[in-house]
């Protein structure tokens, strides 16, 4: 798998001077204790170095992650600008960011550990002055509560939040990829510009491959799949397997 390091994959953005610090983030692992209450999943507080160091191990579903950024210490950095769910501009504030601990290692972009870190997020991102929750490696932006719904229905057995944990662009020659699938499974899809695949389509499609891939991974050879209009489709791995390029059968 392919888990980054450096910048927690999940940043939550504040307004300036309203970051949470530890005693904030105490008590609401007071009140969220369980798996399914609302708005994400329960944790406790496993670690607590001195205030001033800003950070805090947390541990949800026998899992530790690192919530770095707390209030009085210096703010994470600001991811930088990417597609926006939810929001009509970019946000101005303060990050906090989370990160599975360092003990999980190459392990830490697995399906299984995403999903307790997302929830774990979605608690999160109920606090007062949550402006936007950031997913680094889709490079998106998402309102709070657009992050939290699409959570919480995933974690109620739903569909991976392709939009969001994953995005598309279109680049200047008109080819949408999608951006964040490596993050999880090592590829990502392309669609090269087709006029008998028309944009709208070809976006109808990537959504649902990215949900069907992030669930089953990588497809490792060409494959004949149908679109949602009865469209006959061929996905060919190239660049060593880490692209997908998805075109109409000839």
């Amino acid at each position: 798998m392919h888990g980054q390091s450096g910048q927690g994959p999940l940043s939550l953005i504040f307004a300036k001077g309203v970051r949470p610090d530890a005693d904030c983030l105490v008590d609401l692992a007071a009140q969220a204790t369980e798996l399914g209450q609302e708005p994400g999943i329960g944790f406790a507080v496993s670690h607590r170095p001195p205030g001033d160091e800003g950070w805090l191990e947390l541990l949800a579903m026998g899992l530790t992650f690192d919530c770095r950024g707390l209030a009085p210490a210096t703010a994470k950095a600001v991811p930088p600008a990417g597609q926006l769910f939810g929001l009509i501009q970019p946000i101005v504030g303060e990050a906090i960011e989370l990160a599975p601990g360092p003990h999980l290692g190459q392990v830490s972009a697995l399906l299984p550990v995403v999903r307790v870190l997302c929830g774990l997020g979605a608690t999160l991102a109920a606090l007062p002055g949550v402006l936007a929750v950031c997913w680094g490696p889709a490079k998106s932006w998402m309102e709070p509560n657009y992050f939290i719904q699409a959570i919480r229905t995933w974690l109620a057995g739903g569909a991976f939040p392709a939009l969001g944990l994953a995005s598309l662009e279109r680049d200047s020659n008109g080819v949408l990829s999608s951006l964040g699938l490596d993050f999880l499974i090592g590829q990502e899809l392309r669609f090269e510009p087709d006029s008998s695949l028309p944009l709208a389509t070809a976006t109808r499609i990537a959504v649902r491959l990215i949900h069907q891939m992030a669930e089953g991974g990588a497809m490792i050879s060409a494959t004949e799949l149908i679109g949602p209009n009865g469209e006959a489709l061929l996905a060919v791995p190239f660049n060593d397997g880490r692209q997908l390029r998805v075109m109409r059968r000839r």
